[in-house]
């Protein structure tokens, strides 16, 4: 049965200024001028260029004005709106309060061919037939990002069988794997760990020490992994120090050729959105401005309302084209004040953060970091956790000791004797350096660490100290243990 009924309902709603804020807020400096680019294509009234009255880029804006377009047959347009806005139309992207020479906006990337281009140029070079060449390439385009082939041979023969129509058998794709593998890096192509490691230590020296390595790899592998080091000894019949040279030699091998170690991936730069410099003592941020280029409003958009206005006003393809112009002003008043609240949003919050960790950024001890949760700067500052939230968790900043995220400063509280709260990274930072300092031979159990960090003063339980070794990426005991 259908019905009718009146219900009231609060909501809220963001404008599209506001969405557009909250997207380029999270967004790091890196990838600001692509988003700028974008705009300024699809967007002509946008440009480029300073105006020769520059306003304070860092103006407060509350990002709530609505710009309603009401232009109809009837409605007339209010020229000022467009031709004398100073304060959006000449916004400069400078991040600098205090000014200063720009920075140069073109970043080096070191660029090198791809692990496997390198893989294809290598089996250019062996004098193979039509048919295992296609083989090659077919194993080649499955290596993995670690560079392992993990694909079953006869998964391989199916593919080349169904998309190049090509009948092989698992020996003849086995043939050319094993000269795929005689390639660099050094373990490339290798279908488990064992046969990665194996596959590194056969072009060494065949030496007792490397024999007894590729015998520990093929016949005692398990035993290894988990370091039972005297049931290898007695297994082998080796001395302790030879057995050392050999554990100490697999440990040195690369687990993951097609890695990073491979020197054959793109090298990333991190680009800091804030610069903070020490200058006797005082602290100086700055906003990193490379990839920020001054923003205007287009000049001879603002001159087609000059020509409507002195125009007849009845012409109605006329007042099409001006809806349009008017449209593209409005969104690059839009886009150049959502730019500015990114900038002044950005400031605020890094200016808070280092005010809640002033010590720790005047001498870059980690042990200075104080407790900080996402609420505390968002009180700080009079924001939204979520918008605080955005920008710690894609934003990093350049330090005298070095380029940190934002994220890094944030850590949960841990209680102390003295009835005060020490930061979580605090408490990581001594429980390395208790594992760092510890008899290898004999490492230290969590229970140990536990009762080591309670006699310092923190009120820690063993299930947290777990917890903070495995984000430290640590392994147990067990594993820690050395010849």
């Amino acid at each position: 049965m259908q019905r009718l009924d009146l219900r009231q309902l609060l909501s809220q709603k963001l404008s599209p200024q506001q969405i557009q804020f909250i997207k380029l807020l999270q967004i790091p400096t890196a990838e600001l001028e692509a988003r700028i680019k974008e705009e300024m294509e699809i967007n002509p009234a946008l440009e480029e260029g300073r105006e020769e009255a520059e306003t304070d880029p860092f103006a407060e804006s509350s990002g709530e004005e609505e710009y309603e377009d009401d232009f109809n047959k009837n409605d007339e347009i209010d020229l000022n709106d467009y031709l004398h806005d100073d304060e959006i139309s000449g916004y400069k992207m400078q991040g600098d309060r205090g000014g200063g020479d720009e920075e140069d906006r073109e970043m080096p990337i070191a660029m090198s061919s791809s692990l496997t281009d390198n893989l294809l140029d290598q089996l250019g070079y062996l004098e193979l037939d039509d048919k295992q060449y296609n083989i090659g390439m077919q194993l080649i385009g499955s290596i993995d990002n670690d560079g392992y082939i993990r694909r079953e041979l006869s998964s391989i023969a199916n593919d080349l069988a169904f998309s190049q129509n090509i009948e092989t058998t698992e020996q003849e794709i086995e043939q050319v794997l094993h000269l795929i593998q005689t390639f660099d890096p050094a373990g490339i192509a290798a279908r488990d760990l064992p046969e990665c490691l194996l596959l590194q230590l056969h072009r060494r020296e065949q030496d007792a020490t490397t024999v007894l390595a590729e015998r520990i790899i093929t016949e005692a592998f398990d035993e290894f992994t988990k370091k039972h080091y005297h049931k290898l000894q007695s297994k082998f019949g080796v001395t302790e120090d030879e057995l050392k040279k050999a554990v100490d030699l697999i440990v040195k091998l690369n687990p993951k050729p097609g890695g990073a170690g491979a020197g054959m991936t793109r090298v990333q730069y991190i680009i800091p959105d804030f610069i903070l410099t020490n200058e006797n003592g005082q602290l100086q941020l700055s906003l990193n401005s490379r990839n920020a280029p001054d923003l205007r409003i287009s000049r001879s958009y603002s001159d087609m309302f000059d020509a409507y206005d002195k125009s007849d006003k009845k012409d109605k393809k006329l007042k099409e084209t001006v809806t349009f112009v008017k449209q593209k002003l409005d969104a690059a008043k839009w886009f150049i004040d959502a730019i500015r609240q990114r900038q002044n949003t950005l400031l605020r919050t890094m200016e808070a953060i280092i005010k809640y960790q002033h010590d720790f950024f005047l001498e870059g001890d980690e042990s200075q970091l104080r407790p900080m949760i996402l609420k505390d700067i968002a009180e700080e500052i009079g924001m939204d956790i979520s918008t605080v939230s955005r920008v710690a968790n894609s934003k990093a900043v350049q330090t005298e000791f070095g380029i940190y995220p934002l994220k890094y400063f944030f850590s949960e509280g841990i209680a102390t004797e003295s009835g005060e709260d020490a930061s979580s990274r605090e408490v990581k930072h001594i429980l390395k350096e208790i594992i760092d300092k510890e008899d290898k031979h004999k490492p230290l159990s969590d229970e140990k660490i536990e009762k080591m960090l309670n006699e310092k003063g923190y009120n820690i339980a063993r299930r947290t100290v777990a917890k903070y070794r495995e984000q430290l990426n640590i392994p147990v005991a067990r594993l820690r243990k050395e010849l």
